[in-house]
């Protein structure tokens, strides 16, 4: 029996926060298991804000290693660069066409990136979350990871799915989103109630999958924590909070868990222990995703092949749209 689809991409618009490799890049693996995965890295999506061209490959290759560096087997996965396969932006333009203005409008993740980015507001940063249905729906993709800020690109693409194949025919799986097991949100250590994000200008308020030991624990060590002296999990507290989150992930260990070992025990002490953890799994991704780079021919030819197994499938799917909307065949 066929297996469900699974599709999920990452920007390589800047170096990835543990709480990108927490809440996407780690969780890679394991599906691949059960599912048929089509991994990209979304280099169209990076240039609805300003690239320097050169950083912009150089980031690619980057992420491309942190996937294979974390546990992707290109032979289990179809791992590959989205501008590769032109189906995306194709099958982009048609869905444009079908998706509403006020919806675009309503768009959190554009609100947002529209005020950060006032001298650059183009048309894709307003468009981009039809490029992502597009990402999704080539595939016949039956489930999306998400997090809580994608939700609401999810429901865009389930809706133009829905209102295509309603003016049709059935043509594309109407995908559901794919939960993690419960896990709180990686806020920034300098500001607990931003998410932390690899495009916040403070480097210190972020810790990056590439991050040294050195550079963790002095990050841990100046984290915004609070003024009282009892370890709590509650929302009072949202620095510790947070590095609770960060010491759940790496650890695998309950809330209640961490908070009664470190109960009585300074901050100091639960911070050095935290950057520990966190280096010690980060290292063996590390050395790994250093091996990677240093063979880009390597890097060149998984993501050939996979963007060849991607385009046969993408291209099965673009057939069936352009014959439905009344293109002529090529």
């Amino acid at each position: 029996m066929d297996k469900k689809v699974v599709f999920s991409g990452v920007q390589p618009s800047g170096l990835l926060t543990v709480g990108n490799y927490i809440g996407a890049i780690r969780n890679f693996h394991t599906l691949q298991e059960e599912y048929d995965c089509y991994y990209c890295v979304v280099d169209m999506h990076a240039i609805t804000v300003t690239q320097v061209p050169k950083d912009l490959r150089e980031k690619t290759f980057q992420v491309l290693s942190l996937y294979l560096a974390s546990g992707l087997d290109p032979e289990k996965a179809t791992v590959f660069i989205q501008s590769h396969v032109p189906a995306h932006a194709e099958l982009n333009w048609v869905l444009n066409c079908f998706t509403y203005m006020g919806q675009l409008n309503r768009m959190t993740q554009y609100k947002d990136k529209a005020v950060k980015h006032q001298d650059n507001l183009n048309a894709g940063l307003f468009t981009y979350p039809v490029l992502m249905a597009s990402d999704i729906l080539l595939y016949q993709t039956s489930y999306v990871p998400v997090g809580e800020d994608q939700r609401q690109h999810l429901e865009l693409t389930r809706d133009i799915a829905q209102r295509f194949n309603a003016r049709y025919s059935p043509t594309f799986e109407v995908p559901e989103g794919l939960i993690a097991k419960e896990m709180g949100k990686i806020m920034s250590l300098k500001d607990p109630e931003s998410k932390m994000s690899k495009s916040d200008p403070d480097e210190n308020a972020s810790i990056f999958v590439l991050d040294d030991e050195d550079t963790i624990v002095r990050k841990i060590r100046r984290s915004v924590t609070d003024s009282e002296a009892n370890f709590c999990y509650r929302d009072e507290q949202p620095g510790l909070k947070n590095l609770i989150h960060i010491y759940q992930a790496f650890s695998d260990e309950s809330v209640e868990n961490i908070v009664k070992h470190y109960e009585g025990s300074s901050y100091n002490q639960f911070k050095e222990d935290l950057a520990q953890l966190i280096y010690q799994k980060l290292s063996p991704v590390q050395e790994r995703y250093k091996e990677l780079m240093g063979d880009k021919k390597h890097l060149e030819e998984i993501y050939r092949i996979g963007s060849e197994k991607a385009s046969y499938q993408a291209n099965k799917t673009l057939r069936k749209v352009y014959k439905k909307v009344g293109f002529l065949p090529r």
